[in-house]
């Protein structure tokens, strides 16, 4: 196995004064060596886009798929770029050419949908983001924009059962949801009344007690919040009980027993910051963690087959992916994305993206280790 990292070298044949061959061994320098050249030009684009020169980024992409045409996450950079620069149909043409690579490629479907979106297109965008969910059907980010496109072409049914499939994935969709324009064609629906309820309810699950506090975490109008809480009531979902506050007395709601042994309940701390309590046992955040040093391990190693076959503890939902969906949502989507590039690209992915790897399993793991201390005290 090469080390990581490792120069490449190649064999030279020369012919020495009494005309026999010899081997003249040469390092390949940066000069002829095509991949160095394409992450070195990638990641000048990437660091122009993040000091929002996206011209000039551009240029830099231009550049790089000069040398690899297809090279899918150079055209991804690109498409976001001509994107943000409201270059809408060079971005449809990038987005074209990577799904003549990976027609199942969901990210450039949705992005696809979002220029049509942008250029008023709403049933284009439909068609688009619909096939993101064929690729992929837990994209919570393409349920949403579906959402919102059927909600802009009035199908007000439709819109709000895409929009209650995105909430299913992620439930700060729901929140999302209150302030988007989009869907002001579904908003006095009842359905939709009903998803402000699952904002309501989830702002109580997070510590949220006060009517207050409530509008204040979720944006909706008082009126609305209120009805939320009448409802939720009515229902069981939760409780009302009184606090002192100077001489009068004010309500607090709370979650219902029953419903916070199912979904856990959080309790705000010093500061707002969040302390969660977990109805799942300690012994699985020490397993979750335990994976993790696996996990970095393997990538430190440059690893492939072994770094593939840790990232399956954290994606299959009888292992640890049950508990990485209910905690670590947007990572979870995430390393379910590398295994897919580390079965395509191997070594060479795990180099480019180490860094970015290790990062987000250290921040996993500070997180576990705070939720540890808790439920431990």
């Amino acid at each position: 196995m090469n080390k990581l990292f490792g120069k490449k070298k190649k064999k030279v044949e020369n012919k020495s004064d009494d005309g026999e061959s010899k081997k003249i061994v040469t390092k390949e320098t940066s000069l002829v060596d095509p991949s160095y050249n394409i992450k070195k030009l990638f990641k000048k684009g990437v660091n122009l886009m993040a000091d929002e020169k996206l011209d000039d980024a551009v240029e830099v992409f231009q550049q790089a798929l000069r040398i690899e045409p297809d090279n899918v996450e150079i055209l991804m950079k690109l498409g976001y770029a001509e994107f943000h620069l409201d270059n809408h149909n060079d971005a449809l043409k990038v987005y074209d050419k990577v799904l003549e690579v990976d027609v199942t490629n969901p990210e450039a479907w949705n992005l696809k949908g979002l220029v049509h979106y942008e250029q008023k297109k709403y049933a284009q965008a439909l068609d688009a983001v619909n096939k993101a969910i064929e690729s992929d059907k837990t994209y919570g980010m393409a349920w949403y924009n579906k959402a919102c496109f059927l909600s802009l072409l009035n199908q007000v049914p439709e819109s709000l059962q895409a929009l209650k499939h995105s909430i299913e994935i992620d439930v700060k969709n729901a929140r999302k949801s209150i302030r988007d324009k989009d869907f002001a064609n579904v908003r006095i629906e009842e359905g939709f009344k009903r998803i402000q309820e699952v904002v309501v309810l989830e702002s109580v699950r997070q510590g949220y007690h006060t009517l207050g506090a409530i509008v204040w975490t979720t944006f909706l109008d008082k009126a609305d919040a209120e009805l939320s809480l009448r409802k939720l009531l009515e229902k069981g979902l939760i409780v009302q009980n009184e606090k002192r506050d100077g001489l009068s007395k004010i309500p607090v709601y709370d979650l219902a027993d029953n419903i916070a042994e199912k979904i856990g309940k959080e309790k705000i701390g010093l500061f707002g910051i969040t302390k969660k309590k977990l109805p799942k046992p300690v012994k699985n955040l020490k397993k979750l963690s335990q994976s993790i040093q696996t996990a970095k391990e393997a990538i430190e190693e440059g690893d492939v087959g072994k770094t593939i076959e840790v990232f399956e503890e954290f994606i299959d939902p009888t292992k640890s992916g049950e508990q990485m969906i209910e905690n670590f949502f947007e990572e979870h989507r995430e390393i379910r994305l590398w295994k897919i590039r580390l079965n395509d690209r191997g070594e060479d992915y795990i180099i480019d993206n180490k860094d970015k790897m290790l990062e987000v399993f250290d921040n996993i793991e500070v997180t576990i280790t705070k939720k540890l201390r808790d439920e431990i005290a």
